[in-house]
């Protein structure tokens, strides 16, 4: 009989064991320890024990699900006006036997005690509190669609896909940089500078983020002033395994609405490909929601082809 309860911490190694069998696409890390799993998971200041639900054939851990919340405007605290599953798992051998849908009842239950109004699955900023760097790739984009059996569970689920994330990568080991005038203006009047950590991180920036390598690209006039266009980006390196090459995903693309539609974010890109090359990772990733037409055609720019898609889906039933 299975039985179902929440977290003990007695339970990490076998949560890692299923997560490595769970066969959970391109888009999942793979091979990492149970250091890190910990690290980006239960080391969180705000990991609550009774968000994460396990269902257990006798001693054994056969599926488990991860419920949080996201952070409120300032980046300062949690808020509980929504609630997100964030992960949901089952063991192979014991699929088809309504495991998934108890575990998923049951992170309703805990989000909604909590106060959540709204439910969705699949974590994606600022509903992202658990597995930074270890699904999703340069960032969680809700469950991707390479992960084929997401959708039709969690619409039977009575959810229904409500954001849409494309996935970009570049193979920037083949020196193919696109050459224009506009480009070569901007590297006449702009430099790039390397900064530790954004300028701006929040402390739900950190708490996610601050256990991954990171720095700060940001493209700024020779001549002084403020940054023209800014990105962070994070090494990869849980990926390593799956993908079999080095890669780092960018995040926090910015571009000033007053320097926008200048070149200047295509230029970053491309300064950040030829930095990132010299240093041997071969890959670079980008995420764009799929309605901000600006940033898709900036990543596009830079030599990125979509790959993959994540999907946010929310609950429209009781």
């Amino acid at each position: 009989m299975i039985e179902y309860r929440s977290f003990h911490n007695a339970d990490p190694p076998q949560l890692v064991d299923l997560w490595h069998k769970s066969q959970l696409g391109r888009g999942a890390a793979s091979h990492f320890s149970l250091d890190a799993f910990e690290a980006m998971n239960f080391s969180q200041i705000a990991f609550d024990p009774h968000g994460l639900m396990v269902a257990c054939d006798a001693t054994k851990i056969v599926g488990f699900v991860h419920a949080g919340f996201g952070s409120n405007e300032e980046g300062s605290g949690l808020s509980y006006d929504s609630g997100t599953i964030c992960a949901l798992m089952v063991h192979p051998d014991y699929r088809r036997q309504g495991i998934g849908r108890r575990l998923v009842a049951q992170a309703e239950d805990y989000l909604r005690a909590a106060g959540a109004q709204t439910l969705y699955a699949g974590p994606v900023e600022p509903r992202d509190h658990y597995y930074v760097g270890l699904y999703g790739g340069s960032q969680p984009a809700g469950f991707l669609e390479s992960d084929t059996a997401a959708a039709p569970f969690f619409t039977n689920m009575g959810y229904e896909p409500a954001e849409r994330h494309l996935v970009f990568q570049r193979d920037i080991s083949r020196k193919s940089d696109p050459v224009n005038f506009r480009l070569l203006n901007v590297r006449r009047k702009m430099q790039l500078t390397v900064a530790d950590q954004p300028q701006k991180g929040s402390w739900w920036w950190l708490t996610r983020y601050g256990r991954l390598d990171s720095l700060c690209f940001l493209l700024v006039p020779k001549g002084g002033g403020p940054a023209v266009a800014e990105a962070t980006v994070l090494g990869l390196d849980l990926y390593l395994e799956k993908w079999q090459e080095r890669t780092a995903g960018i995040t926090q693309l910015y571009v000033p609405e007053p320097q926008r539609r200048k070149g200047y974010g295509q230029a970053l890109l491309l300064e950040i490909c030829r930095r990132l090359r010299e240093e041997l990772v071969t890959r670079l990733e980008a995420h764009a929601p799929e309605n901000d037409v600006s940033a898709i055609a900036m990543i596009q720019s830079a030599g990125f082809e979509q790959l993959d898609c994540g999907v946010v889906y929310r609950r429209t039933s009781e």
